[in-house]
């Protein structure tokens, strides 16, 4: 047997105005990830004469069926300086894990022509039944899910939940983490989405909103919580924070996705883009208070429901603790 040990190394490009998610596989005899290196100008992070950039191992994800390691890494230049790609060094410069995250990634399932899966016929008949739905007439590509649920769960990433959601293709799985780890883990939950969905011929689209028309768009609500929101918390604490968000609502909207104002329209369980409210178990708000937070004597957490499903979730946790720790 050879003592050489597998990592499937995981990375941000410097695609605009998204990074796409690159990977690639190195054999060593190490026990651990080293840092190890790639072709920049290949990937809209370096230019040709002088392409080096750098792979720095900041999380690794054992899963026993899989057949590498999975090892997520920070960009940096080749001078060992920060990447301007590198969205992660600065939301670990603000986040600690005092602060938990619960994201709701939806997404739908694509053939690789881009039609909706379930879609090859025609658009199917308006949502109503689908959510959480049952049925091979409401539901496709379940099997996927369930794949990515466990291979998560086995890689430690914890997913709390995955649903079918409101038009038929499309669906949502919860993750929660801890600090910056939780954003970690839901690039590396999408990433596993992405090849398994890969061995079905099915591809992943995350736009905001992939079929115009009355069909919900998809979001990534974002969950969040500190330790005086959960042990400490007053009405008057939840509304200050619901207010300085408000106070940057533009700049949480840049940090947020790009075509956001195609979902946020202010229809179907959105608040218009252009303007900032929150309310108590409002969907239709871009601050959700949760009624368990209220039930708990306003002991509890958060919902920002403005972050798109295209989102850097690095950018959302660094906008969230970089304007509530001010």
């Amino acid at each position: 047997m050879s003592e050489y040990k597998t990592y499937e190394y995981i990375w941000l490009d410097g695609y605009k105005p998204e990074p796409s998610m690159r990977s690639k596989v190195k054999a060593t005899a190490s026990d651990t990830a080293p840092d190890w290196s790639f072709d920049g100008s290949s990937t809209q992070q370096a230019e040709g004469g002088n392409s080096d950039c750098l792979l720095i191992p900041v999380e690794t994800y054992e899963n026993p069926e899989l057949p590498h390691s999975l090892v997520l890494c920070q960009v940096q230049s080749a001078d060992h300086s920060t990447h301007p790609s590198n969205s992660r060094a600065a939301a670990e410069a603000v986040v600690t894990d005092e602060w938990w995250f619960g994201f709701e990634q939806e997404y739908f399932f694509t053939n690789k022509n881009g039609t909706i899966l379930g879609w090859e016929d025609g658009e199917p008949a308006p949502q109503g039944d689908y959510y959480c739905g049952v049925g091979a007439n409401n539901a496709v590509g379940r099997e996927i899910t369930d794949i990515h649920l466990q291979a998560c769960l086995d890689a430690g990433i914890k997913l709390t939940g995955t649903n079918a959601e409101v038009a038929l293709g499309q669906w949502e799985y919860q993750c929660f983490g801890n600090g910056i780890k939780a954003a970690d883990d839901l690039w590396v939950s999408r990433y596993l989405l992405y090849k398994i969905a890969e061995e079905f011929g099915v591809c992943v689209n995350i736009h905001p909103k992939p079929k115009t028309g009355d069909w919900n768009g998809s979001g990534m609500h974002c969950n969040f919580s500190n330790e005086e929101m959960r042990t400490n918390g007053t009405e008057a604490l939840f509304s200050s924070m619901c207010d300085k968000l408000g106070e940057v609502h533009a700049e949480g909207i840049a940090a947020y996705g790009s075509d956001n104002d195609m979902r946020l329209t202010g229809l179907h369980e959105t608040q218009s883009i252009d303007e900032f409210s929150y309310g108590v178990s409002d969907r239709g708000a871009s601050i959700r208070i949760p009624v368990y937070t209220v039930e708990h004597n306003w002991n509890g957490y958060l919902e920002d429901r403005r972050p798109a499903s295209n989102a850097d979730p690095y950018k959302i946790v660094s906008h969230i603790v970089g304007t509530l720790t001010k």
